[in-house]
């Protein structure tokens, strides 16, 4: 469940995070000077759309029968589809931060979702190292447009304080729930819109009684305008949608969206109409951003990644089962089987990534930051958990260095972790048994091998105690770890 302070209890914690933000420094270092020789004409302009809740099944180029996605499968055969790649979490604002930051949930600051009231996330601290200050070192015009969950108002972690010139969005996640709040921030100030939210919460979630403007398409349109505006110059975009998380708040009635489009005459569920309308929506923008680059003759210099933040949802009265949005893995959003985790990924960069290129290279969030270091130019020293992926997207696979192992913990029903090594996978679940499944036979990881691999867990054991750090924020001993939050709200969670 999603844990809850109060300001005073945050601020009482201040000197607890201060300490907790030198975990960083147990990360292991991926330093630029450490990559391989790729060969880098100019700085390429970068954009990266996230996706909320988007599951590995429901894109048309990963599988997806139902749901039409023309545009999205379009840029998979104009670029390049990982098919083993990871969110750095199970929910949203840890996996954010592991985007944000380099660093996987054994050595992040935000491991999990924690409220702080009256609005917004537990906050990164002032001297966070993150992927928009890097770059606007390097010389980059930074924006987020969309959701970010790590810091509300007047806290250190807002987009501003964290590197972002420009911010267009929600600061809060129960905000983000809202599709027609009545404000959006621009920068530090709220931007009224003409939505009506009946019994509004303080911190913006709620239900609107008057929908007339619709948070994701005001988002697009500030994105179309971002491109054009910077084209002259480099810049860093992160997108972060809210399409198709739930408004929680909605119940049955969460699959917010304007109209149902194509899927209007479908014999299905209400909510999966929605669902599905939410999704090729998103494509529609995703093929609008697409061609407004083309159009600005910026394409060959312009780096764009598409992906999600988890798995799919079951909230909203949506049955993630019903379009199979987790494909052929096991798992939604919450767990750290595969469905949970593994997530869509396509690399867009006309005449440097391979048009129609697949790889199988196993790569995760944390990964972007010494990515985009050694892409920019930049000439950080990186503390991090990640592996440049440069090689990879520019064709080089030779030179690709790989992941010993990734790691992974989720906190909200006792302290559960995750291994992925190689062909295998690990989990440990609170108070359950090791289990291993070995992905290359096992992909629905359907059988529990641990017993027949003495070799491999005694691998695995060792990297779960070695891989996270401790913080005050995220206990593992039992009492902590299992009980439930004295002030948790686990019907309205991010």
């Amino acid at each position: 469940m999603a844990r809850t302070l109060s300001r005073r209890d945050f601020l009482k914690s201040a000197g607890i995070g201060a300490a907790a933000a030198g975990i960083t420094g147990c990360a292991r270092v991926a330093a630029k000077k450490e990559s391989p020789d790729v060969a880098v004409a100019s700085k390429p302009n970068i954009v990266f759309i996230l996706a909320d809740d988007l599951g590995y099944g429901d894109l048309g180029c990963y599988g997806q029968k139902l749901i039409q996605t023309p545009n999205i499968d379009q840029m998979a055969a104009e670029g390049m589809r990982f098919t083993d790649h990871y969110a750095g979490s199970t929910v949203c604002a840890p996996s954010r931060c592991c985007l944000m930051t380099g660093l996987h949930t054994g050595h992040a600051y935000v491991r999990g979702n924690v409220e702080v009231q009256p609005m917004g996330q537990l906050p990164l601290p002032a001297d966070t190292e993150t992927l928009p200050k890097m770059l606007k070192r390097a010389g980059y015009t930074t924006a987020l447009i969309g959701k970010w969950g790590l810091g509300g108002p007047d806290s250190s972690g807002t987009p501003n304080n964290q590197g972002f010139d420009y911010f267009f969005g929600y600061l809060c996640q129960r905000h983000a729930h809202n599709y027609y709040p009545e404000f959006l921030f621009r920068n530090d100030e709220r931007v009224p819109l003409k939505n009506k939210v009946e019994n509004p919460s303080p911190d913006g979630s709620g239900v609107a009684v008057e929908k007339v403007e619709y948070t994701y398409d005001l988002m697009e349109e500030e994105t179309l305008k971002f491109l054009s505006d910077n084209k002259d110059n480099p810049f860093f975009l992160y997108l972060a949608v809210t399409l198709p998380h739930a408004n929680n708040e909605a119940g049955r009635n969460g699959m917010e969206v304007p109209d149902y489009g194509e899927y209007a005459d479908k014999d299905w569920p209400q909510t999966e109409k929605g669902r599905a309308a939410m999704i090729s929506r998103l494509d529609r923008g995703v093929g609008r951003i697409l061609r407004r680059i083309k159009n600005l003759g910026i394409a060959e210099n312009t780096l764009v990644f598409f992906s999600s933040d988890n798995g799919p949802h079951r909230e909203g009265g949506s049955d993630p089962n019903f379009f199979a949005g987790s494909g052929p893995l096991r798992g939604i959003k919450r767990d750290l089987y595969e469905g949970g985790i593994r997530v869509p990924l396509i690399a867009w960069w006309p005449g440097r990534v391979e048009a129609g290129a697949v790889t199988n290279h196993v790569s995760a969030s944390w990964d972007f930051m010494p990515t985009l270091a050694v892409l920019s130019g930049s000439d950080a020293l990186l503390n991090t958990d990640g592996i440049c992926m440069a090689p990879t997207l520019l064709g080089v696979p030779k030179k690709q260095k790989e992941h010993e192992y990734l790691y992974w913990e989720f906190h909200e029903r006792g302290f559960a972790q995750a291994i992925r090594m190689g062909r295998w996978k690990a989990i440990q679940l609170p108070g359950g048994s090791p289990e291993l499944y070995d992905l290359q036979t096992d992909l629905g990881e359907t059988t529990n091998v641990a017993a027949d691999q003495p070799k491999v867990m005694a691998k695995v054991r060792q990297y779960l105690a070695a891989a996270r750090t401790p913080s005050p924020f995220w206990p593992v001993d039992g009492r902590d770890s299992n009980a439930r939050p004295a002030r948790a709200r686990p019907t309205q969670r991010p």
